[in-house]
């Protein structure tokens, strides 16, 4: 299973998530199976997006894609960081 943690601050949250529901369709056909949006608990702003892909592969395509980059660009993110993972492991206690 494959997995993208990435974090990013964002201008509005508000504004960013209308494109981020816009987006679902695309990201789905790119291979994104399931999501987790989560804030830091200081700062509404600070978002990370947790989600779970078919492939590490099909996750950079999506994300490195110049339509992608123009995306983040009208969603008002800035400087994104994305940790690709590939899971060894989970359990639930």
């Amino acid at each position: 299973m494959a997995h993208v943690l990435i974090i990013h601050e964002v201008a509005d949250y508000e504004a960013w998530k209308k494109v981020f529901d816009a987006a679902a369709g695309i990201r789905h056909e790119a291979g994104e199976r399931s999501y987790q949006v989560l804030k830091d608990e200081l700062d509404p702003n600070k978002i990370v997006h947790f989600s779970v892909w078919t492939s590490i592969p099909a996750a950079k395509r999506f994300f490195e894609s110049p339509e992608l980059v123009k995306i983040r660009a009208e969603a008002g993110v800035k400087s994104p960081e994305f940790i690709y993972l590939e899971e060894l492991e989970a359990g639930e206690l």
